[in-house]
């Protein structure tokens, strides 16, 4: 591509000014790209004030970024090189910005950047040493920060070895694939064989990532970064243990019951590494808290689903920040100090929103691979409150009393056994297997027994489909006759519009909201702006 100094006539009926190109993400799976769209717009905006044209290259209809009058102009073309290339030939601008287009965006960073177009922000090495799983576990070395035990390998048998090595269960991956498409936690060497063929499938000239899995607290940061100083909008709790997607799972800013020592690990890893990989704009790091130590899981070299939630609740523009300083303002000269932002008077929970009674077949049960079609963010002055108005929000709408129905895995029961009983405290009355009920009767829990779907009458379906039950809690097990049939339990629950829940981390949350809303005469629902303002009782 000539360079942004080639004397060229400008395309009809444009301006003279400095003109930058933002790649959006492209045609996307459902429920996926939505903080995509809203970081583009929202760089498009920061551009303009900055007094550079916009131009949108994104080929996606479903998207605010591509209405016609968002930018400046707008190409509906394929993100390809090619296309992408002979759009920047014709317009000429300054250089590229590929953060805020998610992962198709990124991919397309090193072959823009080898024909000669100037990518703002992150440099390509910058991006390739996050993206590369040795390089960036050489950082990580060199920096002494902890990562769960795990290689990257390109076949079948590499993947038993490493299994083999680091010890079951492991988390299982292909590379350079968005939502967790194909991720999977596997427990024994016959599941990871039955499970590769379809990895190699999705990534099959890309490594696939084999690590341990951590049983642990998952949490993630947004650093904005202008190669010195390292501004932390805030840190995000995940509700749900390791092992569901973070698109999937609820969270909660700020933090609830991290130490202030695993803060300040946090932080410290989180302001090492954009520095050592020279971020410059914004980079999205996931932790595993599991014993007082955080671990990372994986580090994105670009905007991630959190940044619209952080910007609304912490009142930081992200985007505007970030953008601003790829095109060389400086933290500092935008008015933030490098570290934490503690500011946090109220409380935010984004829950996310399924679409299950619309999908046929699709079983509802929560782990790696991202099932949701939205999120929503319930605000309060306090944990229980803004849990309440998340889980309502989600479509999780139960009554302060009703029934339940617990079908619970045999490695769950110890754990599910005391939030039983906080429901049947609430007045639900408990219906459940034969299994379950036999142990929750051990601990002092009165149920109602109730057969299996191939035992019994009236069976656990049948249950479920007389309107007799407000909630269904059925936690996923390893045994394959017993998941098949918990599969046909969920799916009748969807299709009876009855919430069902499969964490016990959720289940957790949904207790503690009800119990606050039995001691609560109500919730104010204000715009976001009088929550920022103290307008919130």
């Amino acid at each position: 591509m000539p360079s942004a100094s080639t004397s060229r006539p400008l395309p009809r009926g444009t301006s003279a000014k400095p003109r930058v190109a933002v790649i959006g993400s492209g045609p996307i799976r459902i429920g996926q790209g939505i903080e995509f769209d809203y970081c583009s717009v929202h760089c498009v905006w920061a551009l303009r004030e900055a007094g550079y044209e916009a131009l949108i290259i994104n080929n996606n209809p479903e998207t605010v970024s591509t209405d016609f009058d968002t930018s400046d102009r707008l190409y509906f073309e394929p993100l390809t090189v090619e296309d992408v290339l002979n759009i920047l030939d014709r317009e000429q601008p300054e250089g590229v910005i590929v953060q805020f287009g998610g992962q198709t965006a990124i991919n397309l960073a090193r072959p823009l950047h080898e024909a000669g177009v100037k990518i703002f922000g992150s440099s390509v090495d910058s991006i390739d040493l996050a993206e590369d799983r040795d390089q960036f576990e050489q950082v990580l070395r060199e920096l002494g920060v902890p990562k769960p035990a795990g290689r990257a390998v390109l076949g079948a048998a590499a993947a038993e070895a490493v299994a083999a090595e680091i010890g079951y269960p492991v988390l299982v991956r292909p590379s350079y694939v968005l939502g967790g498409r194909a991720m999977e936690i596997i427990y024994g060497r016959d599941e990871l064989r039955a499970y590769m063929p379809r990895a190699l499938k999705e990534s099959p000239r890309a490594s696939i990532l084999i690590d341990k899995y951590v049983l642990g607290k998952e949490v993630e940061v947004d650093v904005i970064s202008d190669g010195v100083d390292c501004l932390l909008p805030g840190i995000m709790e995940h509700i749900e243990r390791a092992g569901v997607h973070s698109g999937d799972s609820m969270a909660v800013y700020p933090p609830q019951s991290l130490e202030d020592e695993v803060i300040e690990q946090i932080v410290r890893v989180a302001t090492d590494l954009s520095r050592r990989l020279a971020v410059c704009g914004l980079m999205n790091i996931q932790f595993v808290v599991a014993d007082g130590v955080a671990q990372v899981l994986e580090v994105n070299p670009r905007a991630s689903r959190t940044v619209p939630y952080l910007s609304k609740i912490t009142g930081i523009s992200m985007v505007k920040v970030a953008t601003n300083v790829m095109i060389g303002r400086t933290l500092k000269e935008q008015g933030y100090k490098s570290g934490l932002h503690r500011d946090a008077p109220l409380i935010a929970v984004k829950a996310p929103v399924f679409s299950f009674p619309k999908l046929i077949g699709v079983d509802i049960g929560l782990g790696p691979e991202m099932k949701s079609t939205g999120e929503i963010m319930g605000i309060e002055r306090d944990y229980s409150g803004a849990l309440y108005k998340a889980m309502i929000a989600s479509g999780v709408d139960v009554p302060l009393k009703g029934s339940l129905v617990a079908t619970i895995a045999d490695h769950d029961k110890s754990e599910a056994a005391p939030l039983i009983m906080g429901f049947a405290a609430l007045g639900y009355k408990v219906y459940a297997t034969e299994g379950t009920a036999r142990f929750l009767a051990s601990r002092g829990i009165e149920t109602t027994t109730v057969g299996k779907i191939r035992g019994g009458d009236p069976n656990l379906i049948d249950l479920i489909r007389s309107g007799q039950v407000d909630l269904l809690i059925n936690t996923l097990s390893t045994d394959k006759q017993t998941e098949m049939e918990g599969k046909q339990i969920r799916r009748a629950s969807v299709e009876r519009g009855i919430p069902c829940l499969t964490s016990l981390d959720t289940a957790r949350a949904l207790l503690i909201a009800l119990a606050s809303r039995r001691t609560q005469r109500g919730f104010e629902c204000l715009p976001v702006d009088d929550y920022l303002a103290g307008g919130a009782r």
